[in-house]
């Protein structure tokens, strides 16, 4: 993992930027891109939705808990053929609001927002509600995350409601 950059100061819009950038490429589908955003060692996860807000993924289940290298194979697999869920892809809408951003003590920063992501598939559009609780890192090239956690906000996921997509 990278070092983080303490002497930098994070501001709420180039957190609201760099989530408005992060939102663009998903939606796009450049997956690259969107992996290049998280430093070396990075994880990205979807507890479940009864998960307690400090949940360790390996002590409580998770929809998602992926540490570096299961990131990288899910960004290879969503890529190709063999992702059978996501075989047409599909299409999101996501808007983002309620950034907040607050120091920690090492270094990295704490940045919470709210979403809704509309998932259109199937002749569906499916709404997915929820807030990120990220930690990121200043990096030579930029903002990275260290962790990217999304959380549901709903009590389930309808039926047929695959999280085969970038939540």
């Amino acid at each position: 993992m990278s070092a983080a950059t303490s002497d930098m100061i994070l501001t709420r819009a180039a957190a609201e930027e760099f989530l408005y950038r992060e939102a663009e490429l998903l939606e796009t589908n450049d997956l690259d891109a969107w992996l290049a955003l998280f430093e070396e060692g990075g994880r990205y996860q979807i507890p479940t939705t009864d998960a307690p807000d400090d949940a360790d993924p390996t002590k409580v289940q998770f929809f998602i808990a992926d540490d570096w290298d299961l990131l990288n194979a899910r960004v290879i697999r969503l890529q190709s053929r063999n992702a059978h869920a996501e075989n047409p892809r599909s299409r999101t809408h996501r808007m983002i609001s309620n950034v907040r951003v607050s120091p920690m003590d090492d270094g990295t920063w704490s940045v919470k927002a709210s979403f809704i992501i509309h998932r259109i598939r199937d002749g569906r559009a499916d709404p997915y509600l929820g807030r990120y609780d990220h930690t990121l890192v200043s990096t030579g090239d930029g903002l990275r995350f260290r962790v990217r956690k999304s959380w549901l906000a709903t009590e389930s996921v309808a039926p047929a409601g695959r999280l085969s997509f970038i939540l």
